[in-house]
């Protein structure tokens, strides 16, 4: 089963209250990655691609999963259901960025994921924020499984 197809699947529960559950994020951040603006990343107008902005949120998840054990098997593999961008500012170069990561809602087998671009030097300077609904499915299958205990217990 395609990717694209299963995901549709397991959508639309967790998508449906997702504008309000990222304004309850909690304060205090799951992860905060730190990345650097590329030259390359860098459009005609001479400040951060849009489409940028998708790939440094999903280098912040894929470094926070990282410092995580068990968060995915043959069973159970995340998949991004859903994202909401705002953008705010643009990016210039050169930039620092911290990229936060909170979590907005735990479901029955799916993350909400709050996240803020911000300078690294200023945090004040918000450059985007939004959040993301990753959903655990079995790839086999294409349904939806529980999510990994240490997935809820990085969330908690």
């Amino acid at each position: 089963m395609s990717p694209r197809k299963s995901s549709k699947t397991v959508v639309a529960a967790d998508v449906a209250t997702a504008s309000a559950e990222t304004a309850a994020a909690t304060d205090r951040p799951l992860f905060v990655a730190s990345l650097g603006v590329r030259w390359r990343d860098l459009d005609a107008f001479n400040h951060v691609n849009n489409s940028n902005f998708l790939t440094y949120l999903e280098e912040a998840r894929l470094q926070w999963l990282q410092h995580l054990r068990d968060w995915f098997s043959e069973e159970a593999m995340p998949v991004l259901a859903a994202s909401e961008l705002q953008y705010r500012r643009p990016i210039p170069w050169p930039a620092a960025l911290h990229v936060e990561l909170r979590c907005g809602r735990l479901g029955n087998s799916s993350i909400t994921i709050a996240h803020r671009i911000v300078d690294a030097d200023n945090p004040d300077r918000l450059y985007s924020d939004g959040h993301v609904v990753m959903v655990w499915m079995n790839p086999a299958t294409g349904k939806p499984v529980p999510l990994p205990e240490a997935i809820r217990a990085a969330a908690a």
